[in-house]
């Protein structure tokens, strides 16, 4: 297994509100992967991307190493994703200075060849096969469920006013709502997890070139975040990678 993770606060926000998780056992070859990116006044998007993450990790890893099948890898997703929104949404309540505060989640639960994917906003999920990168995480912002409805193009949403709309956030309601998908990771297949802070900056064929090119996912990696930085970094940028490698042989 190889993986890689980096984060940056881009060339305009003062703070950097992203935080990405990176947990391998290579003895049950299993992977979690996780990126939130917070929302928020002065640090309370901070706090609410910290505390999802940790929430998070601390109620799923040690049940998922034990889940049997995709029902109850699933099953005990959701469940985290519930405990991390009560932990943001009490906070949230409790003290003045973090109200409205929230977070997007994208996360990856890898076991052997399987990988479960849960997400809530806009930060992403890719898998890059070689030769061709797919979104497998929906985006739950307001532009892309226009772009969905065929309102407006797929280009006409990357440079739409109001992109940065999200629908759905943990911490921000009582409750949440999140969505799960099923992959097969092949030998050398690439599990890409992103802020919007990448998507933003650099297009999709373009993430494809790097991720296809020789080299360790830490060149990959820093070369997304170079090329997210020289297209403006206008938010916080988070990458983390993710791949089985190659089968050993005998």
């Amino acid at each position: 297994m190889e993986y890689f993770g980096i984060t940056d606060k881009g060339r305009v926000r003062p703070t950097n509100q992203d935080i990405y998780r990176l947990e391998v056992r290579p003895e049950k070859e299993s992977a979690f992967v996780l990126v939130c990116d917070g929302m928020g006044g002065a640090n309370a998007g901070n706090v609410a991307s910290r505390f999802a993450a940790d929430s998070f990790l601390a109620d799923a890893a040690g049940a998922l190493d034990s889940a049997p099948d995709e029902i109850m890898r699933h099953k005990t997703m959701l469940h985290a994703l519930e405990k991390a929104n009560d932990t943001v949404f009490g906070l949230a309540g409790r003290q003045p200075e973090f109200r409205g505060m929230g977070t997007t989640l994208v996360g990856a639960f890898v076991q052997g060849r399987e990988a479960s994917i849960l997400n809530v906003g806009d930060s992403r999920a890719y898998l890059f096969d070689g030769e061709t990168l797919r979104q497998v995480s929906e985006d739950h912002s307001y532009v892309e469920e226009m772009r969905r409805l065929g309102r407006i193009s797929a280009e006409d949403a990357r440079t739409h006013p109001q992109k940065n709309l999200i629908t759905r956030a943990v911490g921000v309601d009582a409750t949440v709502d999140g969505d799960l998908f099923e992959v097969e990771l092949r030998d050398m297949d690439i599990l890409l997890l992103c802020s919007d802070g990448l998507t933003g900056m650099v297009e999709d064929e373009k993430i494809a070139e790097v991720l296809a090119k020789a080299g360790t996912l830490e060149d990959k990696g820093r070369e997304l975040l170079t090329l997210a930085l020289e297209g403006g970094g206008r938010d916080n940028i988070t990458v983390a990678l993710f791949t089985r490698g190659a089968k050993q042989e005998a």
